[in-house]
């Protein structure tokens, strides 16, 4: 009964982890957020809801991938230490990114690529497809969740993990489609305060890695990262 109680903690923990990281990188301003609000306000909140499905579907089947690639990369020591060196570079750049944003006061906002006449649903999958961040971002942090045994390997955890992200993914789509204009134009007014919180949360991440990074061997922390999990 322990172990089953413990591992039910250990799904809700990881599915919650995958949950706060999208719901939260879906908050600042970007072409993605952006044309949820256009297409709602444009088409209805039917239409925004099916350009976030679009786009859900793709990140998730993004994020599998990754897991499962994650997998035969930590077996191969150096090569995973190359992306974890890569990965703590790309989230120093992010958080530095972050901070110069909320310096200037500037956003993220873009423009919508695709006209009209295709389907929300293609619009999201495309946008979404296009996005050349998904895959450095949760490689990024699968790793971080993944050496800090919130994220345990197996496809039972992977699964929870997608289950979170898809829920954060559609809430923080949902707050730009039911919060429309008048949710953008309040980010908008405080985004520097978000891009500093995020900047500094990033920080913190990447100073945590490093620090794990510095302090356990490479075999030993891969070695771990690949055991049990079923």
């Amino acid at each position: 009964m322990m172990n089953q109680s413990s591992s039910i903690q250990q799904l809700l923990k990881t599915a919650g982890a995958g949950l706060a990281i999208s719901f939260l990188g879906s908050l600042p301003l970007g072409t993605m957020n952006i044309a949820a609000t256009h297409i709602a306000i444009e088409q209805g909140r039917t239409a925004g809801l099916l350009y976030a499905l679009g786009s859900m579907l793709v990140e998730i089947i993004i994020v599998r991938v990754a897991l499962i690639a994650m997998g035969w990369l930590a077996q191969r020591h150096k090569i995973f230490q190359f992306l974890e060196l890569f990965t703590v570079s790309l989230i120093l750049i992010l958080s530095a990114t972050s901070f110069i944003a909320a310096y200037k006061m500037t956003g993220f906002a873009g423009s919508i690529p695709f006209g009209p006449s295709l389907h929300p649903f293609w619009t999201g999958v495309l946008l979404s497809a296009t996005n050349p961040l998904h895959i450095p971002f949760w490689l990024g942090w699968s790793t971080v969740l993944l050496n800090k045994k919130i994220l345990l390997p197996g496809n039972k955890y992977y699964n929870w993990y997608i289950t979170g992200i898809a829920v954060g993914t559609m809430a923080g789509f949902a707050v730009f489609i039911y919060g429309g204009t008048y949710m953008v134009a309040q980010i908008t007014a405080h985004q520097n305060v978000l891009n500093t919180v995020i900047g500094l949360v990033l920080l913190l991440t990447a100073v945590i890695q490093l620090r794990k990074m510095l302090k356990v061997s490479a075999v030993l922390r891969y070695g771990k990262m690949v055991e049990g999990g079923k």
